[in-house]
């Protein structure tokens, strides 16, 4: 188990605004921004924003700390001026008094906590081995890359008429060598989809979702299992991993051998 380090928690929250950037700058590439996504620093913030995708998922600013008390006038107004609410997560080793107090201020409360997962890598590591057989593992081509869209949107119980938008949008994403896309069978069937980002030599789970039908029998646990023997495969240090506090997705990392790095504070507007 590597100790927690400020070092570390700093490669743990690099690796969520890394994994999101390079998401919305390919997004931002298709159709002339159709989506109307933007980006913008603030200091250490970071906001980002997209105009057609209502929601915190991808309206939201990441990195804020109290070196940032001066941009927060600004990053609000920056979010009222696209017709947005903007959602701020602070980490416990950004957070300050004077910061809660100047959100406060601002007409925002804390609605929330979300986890972020750490777990050292090292090649050759037996617990990175222990995949269940009855989950069958495969990348997703390009070629074959309307089941991601199709499974995705059955996963988070979404209306069928936004599979070929969740397609176009992660398809962009498979383009690169930064992300892999995984599809999960089992006994033949698809049974969910998986997703890993990896930037220099940290890797992040993104996405993941298994339909209704084919829960409760280890897809998940499989497509952790995959992607962390893949990043460790490519060399990774770290893998990492967001989910909601408490939740199944992250009993699911635990169970994996991922170790809690921090809860986000997270903030919106009253």
């Amino acid at each position: 188990m590597s100790l927690l380090t400020k070092d570390l928690i700093k490669i743990v929250e690099q690796s969520e605004i890394d994994a999101l950037e390079d998401r919305l700058i390919r997004v931002k590439s298709i159709n002339d921004n159709a989506m109307g996504v933007e980006l913008k620093r603030f200091g250490y913030a970071v906001a980002f924003s997209v105009k057609n995708i209502p929601g915190p998922s991808f309206n939201t600013v990441k990195g804020v700390n109290g070196e940032d008390m001066d941009h927060l006038d600004e990053i609000v107004e920056f979010y009222a001026s696209r017709g947005i609410p903007a959602q701020f997560e602070v980490t416990p080793g950004n957070a300050s008094t004077d910061l809660f107090r100047k959100l406060s201020s601002l007409g925002y409360f804390q609605s929330g906590f979300h986890t972020a997962l750490y777990r050292p890598l090292s090649t050759g590591d037996p617990s990175l081995s222990g995949a269940d057989n009855a989950v069958q593992m495969e990348e997703i081509s390009l070629e074959n890359f309307d089941v991601f869209g199709e499974l995705y949107t059955r996963g988070f119980g979404m209306p069928t008429a936004f599979k070929d938008y969740v397609t176009a949008n992660n398809k962009v994403l498979a383009e690169s060598d930064n992300w892999t896309f995984y599809l999960a069978r089992v006994g033949g069937e698809p049974a969910g989809i998986g997703v890993l980002h990896v930037k220099n030599d940290v890797a992040t789970l993104a996405a993941s979702a298994t339909v209704p039908e084919f829960r409760n029998k280890g897809v998940q646990t499989a497509l952790i299992q995959k992607r962390m023997q893949q990043a460790a495969d490519e060399g990774c240090r770290y893998l990492v991993g967001q989910a909601a506090f408490g939740s199944v997705s992250q009993k699911n990392m635990q169970r994996a051998g991922l170790n809690v790095a921090y809860t986000n504070a997270v903030w919106e507007k009253l």
